[in-house]
């Protein structure tokens, strides 16, 4: 186990969510399925995306997800941004502004090309803030319109 993981509280979704995430994410795996007795229910669940472990428990539904935290995924290529979008809002999620989502379980992602860093950290500010105009009119970042506006056309 890593030192420092994310902990998410579910109502009680926390091994369909994990499923869910396993299969969304390439190089990623179940750890462990913590169960109340030895055919009761999931109590809490460990697993990888990618090289991040992550925790959850199925605790009630006192807290729920917000907006003040979300996962960042780092996307090299406009499939990429593709993929996960549609495989997250899928089944309930909901789409939001500027590269932002929310799976079916509240779970915030934000879903980000690699270009757009580079695009709006650029030394041309024009250029940087044609970007910024385009990304915030989006909700899913389509790499083409954001280069079109990058470079004024």
């Amino acid at each position: 186990m890593q030192k420092i993981a994310p902990f998410l509280w579910f109502d009680k979704e926390a091994e369909e969510a994990m499923n869910l995430y396993v299969s969304v994410f390439k190089n990623s795996e179940v750890l462990k399925v913590s169960r109340m007795g030895e055919d009761g229910p999931v109590m809490s669940v460990i697993f990888r995306l990618e090289d991040q472990e992550f925790m959850g428990m199925n605790a009630g539904p006192e807290f729920k997800f917000n907006e003040s935290v979300s996962f960042f995924v780092d996307c090299k290529s406009q499939a990429e941004v593709d993929e996960y979008w549609e495989k997250l809002v899928a089944n309930g999620g909901e789409e939001s502004r500027c590269g932002w989502l929310k799976d079916k379980f509240g779970m915030s992602w934000q879903i980000i090309p690699t270009e757009l860093g580079q695009m709006l950290g650029n030394e041309d500010r024009e250029k940087a803030g044609r970007a910024m105009e385009a990304m915030l009119k989006m909700n899913k970042i389509v790499i083409a319109d954001l280069q079109k506006a990058f470079d004024g056309k």
